[in-house]
């Protein structure tokens, strides 16, 4: 097997308000080079946690994470920064767009930073303004954006260098569902091309898109479901799920 996204014991505590919070408690799991993998439970799950240990964007109390065999605990700081600019495009459920931008300059920002010249990157830039449905919108700023189209804005930076491991935090949660499933089937096309996803959902819809489904409650994956054929029915998998649809 090809290494992907691997945890190993994963924990993350922190201090909540004078109480200690284990956000991620002792998970396990093993993600392939290629492979699409949704995350599901209630809101306080550690989901978002769990996500952003994997993305090299914070730091596990004990535990290791490994992107493409490598352990991330082994890295120095420019090393894991090196790693999350080559290796990982990261969609958050809150945008993370800088204000000053324009839509083509965030989305373009992850080849900036990484030293690639317009013409390197210039019709990969409009090819995913195009299928996330934002062309012709290039010099507005996301203050001039809908929730949804800023949604949109951060899943075209995310993949705007092809990274080997796509992290996305309910990237549909914003849209509408037309926009939704059009954003789905380019992750889908991601898989395929072979890129590994995994993704943060609430929606059983567009978890039966993944290969497998994990399910986490109270910091601990507590379930897993293969899904082959994809749209095998999931309903009653879901009984995990937080009916106000937060994480």
């Amino acid at each position: 097997m090809t290494p992907g996204v691997e945890a190993k014991a994963l924990v993350k505590r922190y201090r909540d308000q004078g109480n200690d919070v284990e956000a991620v408690a002792g998970v396990d799991v093993d993600i392939a080079a290629g492979e699409f993998v949704a995350v599901m439970g209630p809101s306080g799950s550690g989901k978002s946690t769990l996500l952003h240990l994997l993305g090299a964007l914070d730091t596990p109390t004990s535990g290791e994470v490994f992107v493409d065999g490598i352990s991330l605990a082994q890295l120095t700081r420019s090393e894991l920064a090196a790693v999350r600019r080559n290796k990982i495009g990261f969609v958050f459920q809150l945008f993370n767009l800088i204000q000053s931008l324009t839509v083509a300059e965030n989305v373009a920002l992850p080849a900036i930073a990484a030293g690639e010249r317009p013409a390197s990157y210039g019709q990969k830039l409009a090819d995913l303004l195009e299928l996330v449905g934002l062309a012709g919108k290039e010099g507005r700023y996301p203050s001039q954006l809908s929730g949804g189209e800023q949604q949109r804005v951060a899943v075209a930076r995310a993949l705007i260098r092809d990274p080997a491991v796509v992290l996305a935090d309910e990237p549909t949660g914003n849209l509408d569902t037309r926009t939704g499933e059009a954003l789905l089937e380019l992750f889908v096309r991601c898989h395929q091309n072979g890129q590994t996803i995994v993704l943060v959902t609430h929606d059983a819809k567009v978890a039966s898109a993944a290969d497998r489904v994990l399910f986490m409650r109270d910091g601990r994956l507590v379930e897993e479901t293969p899904l082959h054929p994809r749209h095998r029915e999931i309903a009653e998998l879901v009984r995990f799920e937080d009916p106000n649809g937060r994480t």
